[in-house]
């Protein structure tokens, strides 16, 4: 009850304050490209419950895409990519937070194709409110530049980057209380400001399997390895069976779940039974 309080207090004393930057922001994709201002994506929200969320449009309105946003995008538009260099697109998702869609703190909300793949553990993760901002999202703030450096970017992003976030997002849900809410707010507004202060929060795995940036350093210094010789198979980069057991109800199933997305053929071999939604389909751990 305090927490959707702080966020309902937040949200709105931020709307406004952010007035003038949002009509500026607005008047400027008006202005360069032809489309709706903001963006309307369906993402998995509590309970799997799914929820419009709003972002400044920041691509070519109705060009065709992965539905993943990996690396830079021929799609992303000039005025686009320094609102996503700042996070400025973001900033229309302070009305989900109004709305009770999100929350200020909270993973981050995912398209519900994502959470489906990672159903078992979204489960978990989504019995609270998708947030703005988490360990995380800060710990992955240049996600962009470090998936130019992998050869297959969707391998990378499903394998290594998914199951990262996750086990960050579920070891979090077990410590977080009011104050470290209000830290990490704060943080995410420094990291905003100086995105290399995100390797406060851990340096992201390198594609070819090791974190080699130094403390400190930016991923435009360093030096590209498009060899991307990452194994998918290295254990480091998958979270452990400790890390899983953070959430007390993992303790509970017969064993310990894979981290990994479910493919399309083991969609087809598993049997009719459906999970409680109907079609997110169940995975071979027992609930």
């Amino acid at each position: 009850m305090i927490k959707r309080g702080l966020d309902i207090f937040v949200s709105a004393i931020l709307l406004l304050l952010s007035a003038p930057i949002l009509l500026l922001v607005a008047a400027a994709i008006a202005l360069t490209s032809p489309g709706p201002v903001l963006y309307r994506q369906q993402r998995a929200g509590r309970r799997f419950r799914r929820f419009a969320i709003y972002k400044f449009r920041t691509m070519t309105h109705n060009m065709p895409g992965l539905k993943y946003t990996l690396g830079h995008d021929p799609r992303i538009t000039r005025v686009g990519r320094w609102l996503r260099d700042s996070k400025i697109d973001e900033l229309p998702q302070l009305w989900n937070v109004l709305r009770g869609d999100m929350s200020l703190v909270g993973p981050r909300p995912v398209i519900p194709s994502l959470a489906d793949d990672f159903f078992p553990h979204y489960r978990l993760l989504l019995r609270t409110r998708p947030g703005l901002t988490d360990p995380a999202s800060l710990k992955y703030r240049q996600e962009t530049e470090l998936l130019e450096l992998a050869e297959d970017r969707e391998e990378f992003f499903l394998r290594v980057v998914t199951p990262d976030k996750i086990r960050i997002s579920l070891s979090y849900m077990k410590r977080a209380t009011l104050w470290s809410d209000l830290g990490l707010l704060f943080m995410t507004a420094m990291v905003c400001v100086k995105p290399s202060l995100g390797q406060l929060y851990g340096r992201p795995p390198w594609p070819s399997g090791k974190p080699v940036l130094q403390q400190g350093a930016s991923f435009k210094t360093a030096i590209p390895n498009r060899a991307a010789s990452w194994a998918a198979t290295d254990t480091s980069l998958l979270p452990r069976p400790a890390d899983l057991r953070l959430v007390e109800d993992l303790a509970q199933w017969g064993r310990t779940i894979p981290m990994y997305p479910i493919s399309d053929l083991e969609r087809a071999a598993e049997s009719p039974r459906r999970a409680v939604r109907g079609h997110i389909p169940r995975s071979s751990a027992r609930f």
